[in-house]
This record gives C-alpha cells, sequence and structure tokens, in this order.
C-alpha cells in the first residue's frame, strides 16, 4: 500500500485528530530499568538517545512541580506472579524483585523526595497497580508517556491512559524498541488512536509555558 493510500484511508475513517494538554501534566517513565537499558541483557537494548532526550524531559517536569512517576517491571523468583506471561517471554526470569535488573537506570537520577516509583507485573503502567489514583490524587489531566517499549508497555500504558480519560502525549525522542520496525509502526497507530505523538521540543515548549 502505498503511503498516499494509507493516509487517504486514515483521513476518511477520521482519525489522527489533536487531543493536547489539558491543567496538569504528569510524566509515566514505563521501565527504563537496567534489564531493558542494558545491552549486555537479554532484554536489553542500547536507548541512550532516549533516555538522554528522558532527562531532558523530566528537568522541565520537576521545575514545574508536575508529578513523575517512574516504573519497574519485578517478579518473585517462582514466577507465579507473572501469570502466564512467562510462558510467552522466558526470559522474565532475569527480572527479579531485588536485582539489578529491576533498578531503573542511573542516568535519570530519580529524586526519591520527589519521584514515584512503582513495580509493576503486567505491560501497562495501570495494571495492578496504583498509578491511576497517584494521577488524580494530584489533579493530573494530561499523561506523558516515557520509556521503552514502544510496541509493548509503552504503547499498553498510552491505551490504558486514554481509557482512564487523561490526555495523553507522547515525545517520539523519550521512546524507544528493539527494532525501528515494530518502533515506528506502533507510534504511528499510538498517534492515530489514543495519544499525540510530538517531538521532544515541542513538548518541552508547551511544557515550559505552565
Amino acid at each position: 500500500m502505498k503511503q498516499d493510500d494509507l493516509q487517504q484511508i486514515y483521513q476518511r475513517a477520521q482519525l489522527g485528530y489533536r487531543i493536547g494538554f489539558g491543567e496538569m501534566p504528569a510524566v509515566v517513565v514505563v521501565d527504563f530499568c537496567k534489564g531493558f537499558t542494558d545491552p549486555s541483557y537479554p532484554l536489553g537494548g542500547d536507548f541512550s538517545k532516549e533516555l538522554a532526550a528522558t532527562v531532558k524531559l523530566l528537568k522541565l517536569a520537576r521545575s514545574k512541580n508536575m508529578p513523575v512517576v517512574f516504573t519497574t517491571v519485578g517478579y518473585q523468583a517462582h514466577l507465579k506472579d507473572d501469570g502466564i506471561w512467562s510462558k510467552k517471554i522466558t526470559s522474565h526470569k532475569h527480572l527479579m524483585l531485588n536485582s539489578e535488573f529491576i533498578e531503573i537506570d542511573g542516568r535519570l537520577s530519580v529524586d526519591p523526595e520527589y519521584d514515584t516509583v512503582l513495580i509493576k507485573k503486567g505491560a501497562s503502567a495501570f495494571f495492578g497497580t496504583n498509578l491511576i489514583s497517584i494521577l488524580i490524587s494530584q489533579g493530573v489531566d494530561t499523561v506523558i508517556v516515557a520509556g521503552v517499549t514502544t510496541s509493548g508497555c509503552v504503547r499498553a500504558t498510552v491505551v490504558d491512559a486514554c481509557q482512564f480519560g487523561f490526555r495523553t502525549i507522547v515525545p517520539a525522542d523519550c521512546v524507544g524498541d528493539r527494532a525501528e520496525a515494530p518502533h515506528l509502526a506502533n507510534l504511528f497507530d499510538i498517534d492515530s488512536k489514543y495519544s499525540d505523538v510530538m517531538s521532544l521540543n515541542e513538548v518541552l515548549e508547551r511544557l515550559a509555558a505552565y
């Protein structure tokens, strides 16, 4: 299918309208933990550029007193708390609670006096966590999602954020995947159906106005 045909199909379906920002944004950083950001680990990849971009996003968000939430994913050694998922992704056995694999990448400099860190079991940052109450209690109506992977936990988080009624923004520079094809395909889907995908510079410009 040609790109022109694809655009016509989506335009005819009236997809891809802009949601925009609300009154109180928060940043949710999905799974930028060592198990995913260290290329020497089975699930890891080189996300240096995405991490550097996210550092800029976090710096501005904190300076504006916007909530910041990090997620990581961790399981007990028996993996019973992973349900059926570990049968599909057997490398989950490395993501053990209290292991270095689930520590947030040090380049993001988590502030324990300001940031919130959640340990999740599923793909979405909302699934089985109290993320929604954390956001609602702070008056959040806009969720900016960074992290990995675009095709997995980022997408799941974006879909849930939209379904829970949050305006959802994805800075494309702040999300990544293990391969370009799923990354680009999922960014296209996310932007068409669930969220506004923007450049980091565009997001920073909007946040600076708060």
